[in-house]
Parts: C-alpha cells; sequence; structure tokens
C-alpha cells in the first residue's frame, strides 16, 4: 500500500515510514540508523515517552523489524499518536491484514492524517468501493498531500470525470511525477483544432511536464522529451534524455538512440543500443538490427532478429522476413512470410504480396491484396491497383491514381496529369505534371514544358549580334528533364539553344540525346555538323539516326552520296527513306530514286 506519514502531527519529528514505490518528499523521512540515537529513543520510550515510540518504530518499520516496530506504534497511538495509527496501519497491511489496518488508517484520517486518508482511499478503492475511495482521497487531496491528489485524478479519469485534470495538475505541482508525465500526456494528445494532436500552447507546456517528470528520474517521460527534441531537431539534447531513459531501462529509448547514433553515421555503436533494446523485447530494434546485418549480407543474422522481431509482437519482421527471402528467390517462403504479415494487417506486406502474385501470372489473386493494402492506406499499393485496372482499359484505374497521387505519389500524379491533358483540362493537368515533376519524375517535367511551350507567343529568330533573351519557365522544365536523362527533353533543349544561336551547348544536348539512342537527337546533331562544315561526321549521326528509323535521316544520306557520285548507295538510302515516311520524306526520296535509277541505267 503506497501511504505516507504526517509531518504535521508531529511538529517537525518526522517519524513516517516511507511508502514502497511512492515519492516521498524530503521533509517527510530522514535516515535514522544511528545507534546512539536509536538508543536514546529507546530509552525515552521505556519511560512513557509517546513521541519517541512513534519515531522509534517508524525507524524500524522503515528498517522491516515489524515485529520490533508494532510495540511500539501501538504504545503511540494508545496515546493518541496519529502518525503512529498511520503508521500501524502500514504495518499491519504489511502483515496482511489490510481490515485491520484500514481500521487504525481511519482513526488516523480522522484526526486529519493526509497520508492516512490517502491509504484509506486507496483500500477501498481496491475492494471496489469508489464513492468511500473518492470520500477519502478527496480528503488527503485537499490537505495537499501529492499522492492523495494524484490517486483522486486517477480515480476520476477512470470515470471520465472533468474533474481529473485539476486534480492531476495539482498532483503534479506538487512534484508527484507520475502526474506530471500524465499530465504531459494529455495535453500532448488531447484533441486539437480540426483534429490535430493538440493546440501549440498545450504542446509546448506537455514539454514542460515532461521534462519534470523526467528530471525525476520518470524513464518514459525522458523518452517522451528526446522525442520531441529529435522531431525538433535538436539532436544533441535528444540523445542525452534517451540516453537518460534508456540506462533506466526503457528499451525503447534504445531503440530510439541507435536509430540517432545510426543517422549520425555511428553504426557500431548504434548496433550496441539495438541490441540491448531487442534484448529487452523491443521488436522494432531487433528489426534494425536484422536490417544491419542484412545490409552487411549476413543474411542468416538478419533471419534470426528478423525472428526475434516476430517473437515480440512486430508484424514488421514477417514482412522483412519476406523482403529476404524475396531478394534470395525464395519465392514461396517470401509468399508465406509477405501473408503471414498481411494477414495481421501489415498493408506494405499486403501490397509485396499482391507483386509477388501478380508477378507470377496470378491477377484475379493479386486485386484483392492491392484493395485490401489501398483501403488501409498503402499509397504504392493504391498506384499499383491504378496500373492494374488501366492494363484492362478500365476507368476505374484513374480513381485510383488520383488517390495515390494525393498522397504525394510522383507517378501516380504523372498518370493523373496525362489523363487530364487527354480531357482537355489543361489546368488541372499542370497542377498534376508540377507535382509529378517536383517529386523528380523527369517525364512529368518534360510534359509540363512542353505545356508551357505551347502557350509561348512566338520567339523571333536569333540574329547575330542580338541579345540572347533569358530563359522561360518551360525552358527550365525542358533543362531540368534533360539533366534526369530524357532524350526528348535534350533534345529540345538543344533545339532552344540553336534558336539562341549557342551551337556549343545545342551540340552538346543532341550529343547527350544521340548516344543515349535518340534518332532525333543523332538526325539534329548531324544538321549542326553539317552548317559547320563537318559533313563526313554528320553523315555518321544520320546513319546512326537512319538505321534507328529515322526517315529524314536516310533521305539526307540519299542527298549526301548522291552529290558524291555513289548512285547504288544513294539509291539504297532512298528506298530506305521511302519506306520510313513520313509522307512528305516518302515524295522526295521517291523523286530522288527515280532519278538516281534512271542515271544508273543511262
Amino acid at each position: 500500500m503506497d501511504v505516507m506519514g504526517d509531518k504535521a502531527a508531529l511538529f517537525g519529528s518526522r517519524r513516517f515510514v516511507q511508502p514502497s514505490g511512492t515519492e516521498p518528499a524530503r521533509d517527510e523521512m530522514v535516515d535514522m540508523g544511528e545507534t546512539a540515537e536509536e538508543t536514546r529513543l529507546a530509552l525515552a520510550a521505556q519511560s512513557g515517552d509517546a513521541e519517541a515510540s512513534s519515531v522509534l518504530g517508524a525507524m524500524l518499520l522503515r528498517r522491516g523489524d515489524l515485529d520490533g516496530a508494532e510495540p511500539h506504534l501501538r504504545a503511540a497511538t494508545a496515546e493518541g499518536d496519529r502518525a503512529a495509527a498511520n503508521n500501524l496501519g502500514v504495518l499491519l497491511h504489511q502483515r496482511g491484514y489490510p481490515e485491520e489496518a484500514a481500521g487504525w488508517w481511519r482513526i488516523a484520517a480522522v484526526a486529519g492524517s493526509a497520508a492516512a486518508a490517502h491509504a484509506l482511499g486507496r483500500h477501498h478503492r481496491e475492494r471496489g468501493d469508489e464513492p468511500a475511495a473518492e470520500y477519502w482521497l478527496r480528503q488527503s487531496a485537499e490537505q495537499g498531500h501529492a499522492l492523495g491528489a494524484y490517486a483522486l485524478a486517477d480515480l476520476l479519469e477512470h470515470r471520465a470525470d472533468a474533474g481529473a485534470e485539476h486534480w492531476m495538475r495539482a498532483a503534479a505541482e506538487r512534484g508527484h511525477r507520475e502526474a506530471a508525465y500524465r499530465l504531459a500526456r494529455a495535453l500532448d494528445h488531447g484533441p486539437g483544432p480540426e483534429g490535430e494532436s493538440g493546440t501549440d500552447n498545450a504542446v509546448e507546456e506537455a514539454e514542460q511536464w515532461y521534462r519534470q517528470a523526467a528530471a525525476r528520474g520518470h524513464r518514459r517521460a525522458a523518452l517522451q522529451l528526446g522525442a520531441i527534441l529529435e522531431k525538433r531537431g535538436e539532436l544533441k539534447e535528444a540523445g542525452r534524455w534517451y540516453l537518460t531513459s534508456a540506462k533506466d531501462g526503457e528499451a525503447r529509448a534504445a531503440c530510439a538512440l541507435g536509430f540517432l547514433l545510426r543517422d549520425a553515421g555511428d553504426t557500431e555503436s548504434a548496433a550496441v543500443w539495438w541490441l540491448r533494446a531487442a534484448q529487452d523485447g523491443d521488436g522494432n530494434a531487433a528489426n534494425a538490427l536484422g536490417a544491419l546485418h542484412a545490409e552487411r549480407g549476413e543474411t542468416q543474422t538478419a533471419e534470426r532478429w528478423y525472428r526475434a522481431a516476430l517473437d515480440a509482437g512486430d508484424d514488421n519482421g514477417a514482412y522483412n522476413l519476406g523482403l529476404l527471402c524475396a531478394e534470395q528467390g525464395r519465392t514461396t517462403q517470401a509468399e508465406q512470410w509477405y501473408r503471414r504479415a498481411a494477414y495481421a494487417g501489415h498493408r506494405e506486406a499486403a501490397n509485396a504480396l499482391a507483386i509477388l502474385l501478380l508477378q507470377g501470372g496470378d491477377t484475379s489473386g493479386a486485386e484483392p491484396w492491392f484493395s485490401k493494402a489501398a483501403e488501409a492506406g498503402s499509397v504504392d499499393a493504391a498506384f499499383n491497383l491504378g496500373i492494374l485496372y488501366a492494363g484492362r482499359g478500365e476507368e476505374e484505374a484513374l480513381r485510383w491514381y488520383e488517390r495515390a497521387a494525393a498522397a504525394g505519389h510522383t507517378e501516380a500524379a504523372l498518370q493523373v496529369g496525362i489523363a487530364r491533358l487527354r480531357e482537355g483540362d489543361e489546368r488541372d493537368a499542370e497542377r498534376h505534371l508540377r507535382c509529378a515533376a517536383g517529386g523528380g519524375s523527369a517525364e512529368a517535367a518534360y510534359r509540363l514544358a512542353t505545356l508551357l511551350d505551347a502557350r509561348r507567343p512566338p520567339q523571333p529568330e536569333h540574329e547575330l549580334g542580338e541579345v540572347v533573351h533569358e530563359k522561360t519557365e518551360c525552358e527550365e522544365w525542358y533543362e531540368r528533364a534533360a539533366t534526369q536523362g530524357h532524350r526528348r527533353a535534350q533534345v529540345r533543349v538543344g533545339m532552344l539553344a540553336a534558336a539562341r544561336g549557342d551551337v556549343v551547348e545545342a551540340a552538346r544536348w543532341y550529343r547527350t540525346a544521340a548516344e543515349a539512342g535518340s534518332r532525333n537527337g543523332a538526325f539534329n546533331l548531324g544538321l549542326l555538323l553539317a552548317r559547320e562544315g563537318s559533313e563526313p561526321e554528320a553523315a555518321v549521326w544520320w546513319t546512326r539516326a537512319a538505321d534507328a528509323g529515322h526517315g529524314r535521316a536516310a533521305l539526307r544520306l540519299a542527298l549526301v552520296y548522291a552529290r558524291r557520285g555513289e548512285l547504288a548507295e544513294g539509291q539504297k538510302w532512298a528506298d530506305r527513306a521511302v519506306a520510313l515516311g513520313p509522307a512528305e520524306v516518302t515524295e522526295r526520296a521517291g523523286r530522288l530514286r527515280d532519278a538516281l535509277r534512271e542515271e544508273l541505267s543511262a
């Protein structure tokens, strides 16, 4: 029973027992283990000094000498000492006589002992008599007893009584660390405006209470304080609180400290703390250790830790085991682990299982898992479901693309943008393309640039000596796509550079695109080289473009060989140009081919 003596009744003699599992104030306890003091008290008690009997009984009770303490406490109680009555209740409770203990607590509480009122209230609550419990706990709390205020708050909170916060705050203000922690949690997670976790003021106050509780040795408060500081970017102080909490045995703090050290580049120290947390049953730490060993290629050790995470109740362990098996080509085992995690509600495991089934040709089996994962909030699953429906030509695909795009999925935003372009809704298309391009999609950047380019007024041709105009937004998007390796964007950037008269820049982009396999890049590079007088090199690039199916490049080659007098080679390329098109090329190449044929037959 968490009880405490009443200092006020003793006029400063401080003869109360420290209750187990509570937080005594400094002025409610003192170490009186010195032999001389004990002898003095014993002599005084023998002479009938009730106060000495009470103090000596409290000292022996605190030491655990119940047999020695009881006669002294009973003697002092008989003389009306309420502190002795309270401590006698503590002793009897420890001996296993709760009802007799309650009787003495009642006597002390009626005499004004806040500690006895608290103990009596706890006694009644344990027996289910909440009205009596509330009465005595309120008596204790109203006298300023921290433990009484906390116990009353706990009782009222259990009943969802609005007065709980008042007494929890009162206990916290009186130094009760658990009350400070619970008050902080309530402020931190209380309802804020529009469903937010709490107002800024409440969050700030919560941090203050976490600090108070953590400073008094509350390990969970230290963990929460570390998390707040880490989120705010104050990593050094966050690490100190994580360390404090971890040293006190909080496995989650040890795990969090491990992640903090890993992010700082100290993987070895991180592994030490993860190991400590994992051995204490933290599944997240076990998964982190598994991932660390998997990165090192130590798959057997990784699998052991993933299994440990699963044994600790962390479904991520099953998911990670699935990933590990899939990487090793153990498809059957991967499917089994994915299923286990998916059935437990792991949405990414459901998505991975669906992908595995889809790769195996089981479309009907994959679809419900994609749906389950998407409905559970998996953005990747929503996108994959869109791909699945799009492959069937179903309009339902767009709805899932939109859902994934709304959650920030880059490729989904691109697909929605393309769909809006087809529908003629340029405004919405631009919005989605901007999202996708900003997320790193080269195709989205190119399509956005194309959309903006179509709105630009025609630019006058560049003339020698004319100031080169500044780049427009569409040119910037073309360049972003080009630098990401988008070949059509590279060709377009080259064309824009050529239009500005920047031949060197144009050649660089044309060459980049051509070397990446762009036939238009190769053709345009050939044109640029030909204009600069390098027709032999131009012919090399036109050959590459024509071999890739570029009709205009084939026509250019036919003209080059015709001018050189290599009529048979010219006729060959003219034939190719006729076959490749487009229509105007086919017409011109046809006339050239006929002329070369006549020349050859003459």
